[in-house]
């Protein structure tokens, strides 16, 4: 016989970091909406970026003496996702609803296995696939009925779009989390998001925004957050997966959610419940199935 049995993983430092980032990837959300109302989305993202590399050159400038030809390969290909799935999402919440943008984005949730999956020829766990698909239920439901009614616009396309390097940028961190320096291909993944953000302006036609202090300290704000978050990412997922990653990724229209109810909205009963399947999906995915066999 081979009875099957539950059994939990602890959190290691590394999850507990991302699911510290998380939360603060979800409180940046209301910034960026804030941001586009005075800024062109190309170059609030160049600007956010470089900032973010800045920042990372200032912390990380001795190390980048000894940088090498796969420090600079790997950081230009995330760097490359980072621009695409950043630039794309932002350019989208010009002209649609938050909620709309998060069910959308929430695509890449079960993206990041099946690609995986498809590509690397790594199947993930079972119960990751349950994580994920409970996650993705509970963003529906967090982004609301109005969800559901999606008529495909340019910012609808270019959401839905952006779900592809957002995927790739977390499978392309943990395919080279090991053969890289940690400090080395953040300041190249930055650095070249942010130049890839201005270079886009003069092609489609984006002009300098006036001045504005709202875009200026969105900017400094969270070029600063974008440099903790993408350390953080490229330490952790050394030790977790691209799908536990995804998983706890997911955990972020929550914290959304929570800072969107400070600054005075409701939250309807079916986002609270979508909150908690978020939640439970991501307990899921600490489950692991072993099997055992009894002893004759």
């Amino acid at each position: 016989m081979t009875p099957t049995r539950l059994r939990f993983l602890r959190l290691r430092p590394q999850e507990i970091a991302l699911l510290a980032i998380t939360a603060v990837w979800g409180g940046t959300f209301l910034l960026v909406h804030w941001a586009v109302e005075h800024t062109g989305p190309w170059f609030f993202v160049g600007i956010r970026f470089l900032v973010a590399g800045a920042i990372s050159v200032a912390i990380f400038r001795r190390s980048l003496r000894g940088i090498r030809w796969v420090d600079l390969g790997a950081g230009v290909a995330i760097g490359v996702m980072i621009y695409a799935g950043y630039g794309l999402q932002t350019f989208g919440l010009q002209t649609i609803e938050s909620s709309t943008s998060a069910f959308i984005t929430a695509l890449y949730v079960p993206l990041v296995p099946l690609l995986q999956w498809a590509v690397f020829r790594n199947r993930p766990p079972a119960m990751a696939f349950v994580g994920a698909g409970l996650a993705f239920v509970g963003l529906l439901l967090i982004a609301g009925p109005d969800a559901f009614a999606l008529t495909l616009g340019a910012g609808e396309i270019a959401t839905m779009i952006s779900t592809l390097p957002i995927a790739g940028e977390i499978i392309l961190i943990s395919l080279f989390a090991n053969r890289i320096d940690l400090g080395r291909i953040t300041v190249v993944q930055l650095l070249t998001a942010g130049l890839l953000g201005l270079a886009t302006m003069p092609l489609v036609g984006e002009a300098l925004p006036s001045f504005s202090w709202v875009w200026l300290g969105a900017a400094l704000g969270l070029g600063a957050a974008s440099c903790i978050i993408q350390l953080t990412m490229n330490w952790a997922q050394k030790k977790v997966s691209p799908t536990r990653a995804t998983i706890i990724y997911a955990g972020e229209p929550v914290w959304a959610a929570v800072i969107g109810r400070i600054a005075g909205e409701r939250l309807p009963v079916t986002a609270l419940i979508g909150g908690a399947l978020v939640v439970l999906g991501t307990l899921a995915s600490e489950i692991r199935l072993v099997r055992r066999r009894d002893r004759s």
